[in-house]
């Protein structure tokens, strides 16, 4: 059974009295206690998720559960429980994050009903946990050009990655090109020791992991081997026409004018483009402006590209990691 943790959507200084007169009481039945066991979590745990997001209190006897608290908070909650126990009973995991996931969408969504976008990849289905990561995955479906712009942990690198692989296992390109600023804008790599793979791979790691988390381990080496999946720095794009192929620039913050322009007109046909940075972390030298801003800039209202922006409130890794972005966006 979960615990009570307070009452946050009814804020502070409300009475017991004005409470217990306001709050809502739902009753939600559940056919099969096998899923209902795997939709609760370890010791009720996911409850305790919903009450802390959504004020509220829960409590799970047999196959029912029981939501006190505001009515529309208990909606959603209800709805959120629903939701997640029909893909308990298709066999999916379900994890905090499906939680917290649903519950932001059901607060926080523009447009009622749009709903959560998703990814379908050969390995997994990633659906967007929050209204901007909707939008995003959108964005990729609808636009040849798309800047994901924001903080770290809010996903627009791994949903580019994970929809770059959809449409590799669909036919929709034959390739997939991954790219950063090695090291830094200047990208002196001759200082590092090995070969130039050794010499770019840990500042591709990111890459790399994305690409193994949404793709079978056999298929990413394969396709590694074979070229049908390359990860160069951006230097190497240089002079190349890159057609029939999903192409992401990482970290593309810390570009200068001239590498964003080489980069984004070597987009050729049937290609689409995504550019994924962070603002916030420029390591460009003082007074060098950074070339992901400048383009966002000039090429705002351009048909077929888009910029979608994550703030902190995207954030998905984990709440602390929300505090951080936060409290460094408060001392700006």
């Amino acid at each position: 059974m979960a615990a009570f943790r307070g009452n946050p959507v009814a804020g502070p200084g409300r009475s017991p009295k004005t409470r217990a007169t306001a709050d809502k009481r739902l009753v939600v039945p559940f056919e099969d206690n096998r899923h209902l066991t795997r939709l609760l979590g370890e010791y009720d745990s996911h409850l305790a998720l919903i009450e802390d997001r959504l004020g509220i209190e829960a409590h799970a006897l047999g196959n029912v559960v029981t939501l006190t608290g505001p009515e529309d908070a208990c909606d959603i909650a209800r709805t959120v429980l629903q939701e997640l126990y029909i893909r308990a009973a298709a066999g999916e995991p379900i994890g905090a994050g499906d939680f917290d996931g649903l519950i932001r969408h059901a607060r926080e969504a523009a447009v009622p009903g749009d709903g959560q976008a998703q990814i379908a990849t050969r390995r997994r289905v990633i659906k967007a946990r929050t209204p901007v990561q909707s939008a995003y995955i959108r964005a990729l479906g609808r636009s040849d050009l798309v800047f994901g712009v924001g903080p770290a942990g809010t996903g627009k690198t791994y949903l580019a990655v994970a929809y770059a692989a959809h449409c590799l296992e669909r036919g929709i390109v034959e390739r997939i090109i991954l790219s950063r600023p090695a090291v830094e804008a200047g990208e002196r790599l001759g200082f590092l020791p090995g070969d130039m793979r050794e010499k770019v791979d840990p500042y591709l790691r990111p890459l790399y992991d994305a690409l193994y988390d949404v793709l079978p381990p056999e298929k990413v080496e394969r396709d590694l081997e074979t070229g049908v999946i390359e990860i160069a720095p951006l230097a190497f794009m240089r002079g190349r026409t890159l057609a029939n192929a999903c192409v992401i620039l990482d970290e593309a913050q810390n570009t200068t004018s001239m590498q964003m322009k080489m980069f984004l007109t070597r987009l050729g046909e049937n290609s689409k483009m995504t550019v994924t940075g962070d603002p916030s972390q420029i390591d460009l030298p003082p007074g060098m402006k950074s070339g992901l801003d400048e383009a966002i800039a000039l090429l705002d209202g351009v048909k077929g590209i888009e910029a979608i922006r994550f703030t902190g409130a995207d954030v998905v890794r984990r709440d602390l990691v929300a505090r951080i972005v936060e409290a460094y966006d408060r001392q700006k």
